[in-house]
């Protein structure tokens, strides 16, 4: 769509005064879109930046790969053995 800035204000200023809540939602969307859209791209940078991340991320896949995943029980168990762990090292 080619409409330079000065034909589109024309535009507007051509609209009905009942019709111009409707365009006002509309410009609202269209803002609140390229927002959420630059909100995106930010992340995939900063995600695909982010060096702690992707260390975890293949850590995780290292983990799955080798059976290292826990389930809830699991976990649990796995978790609370730490934290025992971790108590007795503290009553020294």
């Amino acid at each position: 769509m080619s409409v330079d800035r000065e034909e589109l204000k024309r535009l507007i200023d051509q609209i009905p005064d009942q019709d111009a809540l409707e365009v006002y939602d509309f410009i609202g969307y269209l803002n609140i879109k390229r927002e959420k859209d630059e909100v995106l791209h930010l992340d995939v940078v900063s995600i695909s930046e982010d060096v702690n991340l992707s260390r975890q991320i293949m850590k995780s896949r290292e983990d799955r790969e080798n059976g290292r995943i826990y389930g809830q029980k699991s976990g649990l168990k796995y978790l609370r053995s730490k934290i025992e762990e971790f108590e007795r090292g503290q009553d020294i």
